[in-house]
């Protein structure tokens, strides 16, 4: 069975509805394993050696985190920095990572409806996965469109159970389609 590294990064972890759900539901998974990058490095010193070996284990990398200011959270962020390094994930011997999937699954404050041409933040919201999307094919991944839960805490606890149900699902046809899973390679 594929191994499943999660990557999460909320700077207020305690305070999330969604996002701690959803770290849950990856927590009860087989071949799993969650790596919480706030309470890991909550002076942002990354041990890249460490995140590296996490990542080489991995067949799904999965990163979970909020929309914040229409990206990742700052760790995460710092840690794509950091981690994802010329010479190790791109460029020239940098094939680390290559014919892995990432796939992101994140929450966002605003309601779908926030998200189109009306709403407040004027476009939908595909418009803001590129730099994340992008950030995984520069490294020779394959790309799982994202997962995402509108609304936030606007979420009653039965939306956010069935969110949850969703993901479980979404993440069985994601593992189904990776070598080694039920379904054969992608």
């Amino acid at each position: 069975m594929p191994n499943t590294l999660v990557v999460h990064a909320h700077p207020r972890a305690s305070a999330s509805l969604v996002t701690q759900a959803l770290r849950r539901t990856f927590d009860s998974q087989p071949d799993t394993t969650v790596r919480a990058l706030y309470d890991l490095y909550p002076d942002f010193d990354i041990d890249i050696v460490a995140e590296r070996a996490a990542l080489q284990a991995a067949d799904l990398v999965v990163w979970l985190s909020p929309v914040y200011w229409y990206s990742v959270p700052s760790l995460m962020k710092h840690w794509f920095e950091q981690v994802l390094a010329y010479g190790w994930a791109y460029g020239p011997g940098g094939d680390a990572l290559r014919g892995k999937t990432a796939w992101w699954v994140t929450s966002a404050g605003g309601q779908l409806g926030d998200y189109t041409p009306g709403g407040s933040h004027g476009r939908p919201f595909t418009d803001f996965v590129p730099p994340v999307e992008h950030t995984a094919r520069f490294c020779g991944m394959h790309w799982l469109e994202p997962f995402v839960v509108h609304g936030g805490h606007a979420n009653s606890h039965a939306e956010v159970s069935a969110h949850c149900g969703a993901l479980l699902q979404r993440y069985a046809q994601a593992l189904a389609g990776l070598p080694g899973g039920q379904g054969g390679a992608a």
